[in-house]
């Protein structure tokens, strides 16, 4: 694996960028549909896949080494602006407050929004310093069956309810000053990673 994918992609000031942070154990369309669709309806500059080495709210014995990670999604990818970056690794970051927090730090005027599913949204409120992430970046919210009903009556989901901006203020809402929630609609992907592994151990017949 070359040294670029634990460096910082090229930044400047000005850029909007959105961090979509994940296991993608293993990347599916899902994740690339919610990036296309974050890409469109917020006016970004890039998508940059955080793969994280390791959730700390999943079992490490059910995650693919990193490099085969990353590699499985930049083939999935295909984009010119969705950058796959294992920067997180090269961080030192554990968790999301603190790649975050991080990249604040080193890319002064660069506006960064958070990019996650409804479903991540209705378990936010076991992220660490979940408030705090939503003090530092705007947070946007892509769709997903299922996830609807939980995510607003969810605490995290309750609490940023009264920042929320309407979808038709994609543009403004990446420079919002945070907390800022934005709910994301297009086509709806039934796919999530929990359930492609599920089907690869399921005994051939």
């Amino acid at each position: 694996m070359s040294d670029s994918t634990f460096r910082l992609p090229p930044v400047a000031p000005g850029l909007r960028i959105g961090l979509f942070g994940g296991s993608f154990n293993p990347p599916h369309e899902g994740h690339r549909a919610a990036s296309l669709l974050a890409l469109h309806r917020l006016g970004l500059d890039w998508v940059w896949w955080l793969v994280t080495p390791l959730n700390p709210l999943k079992d490490p014995q059910n995650v693919a080494p990193l490099a085969q990670r990353i590699k499985a999604a930049r083939a999935l990818a295909r984009h010119p602006r969705i950058a796959v970056t294992g920067i997180e690794a090269a961080l030192g970051a554990r968790y999301s407050y603190e790649t975050v927090a991080q990249l604040k730090r080193r890319c002064p005027g660069v506006h960064f929004v958070w990019i996650m599913g409804a479903d991540n949204l209705a378990t936010f409120h076991h992220w660490k310093r979940w408030r705090d992430i939503a003090t530092l970046v705007p947070i946007a919210v892509v769709d997903r069956p299922g996830s609807t009903w939980a995510t607003l009556h969810s605490p995290a989901g309750a609490v940023l309810s009264k920042y929320r901006y309407p979808e038709s203020e994609g543009r403004a809402f990446v420079t919002a000053e945070p907390p800022a929630l934005m709910f994301l609609h297009g086509p709806r992907s039934e796919l999530s990673s929990t359930a492609l592994r599920a089907q690869d151990t399921q005994p051939a017949r």
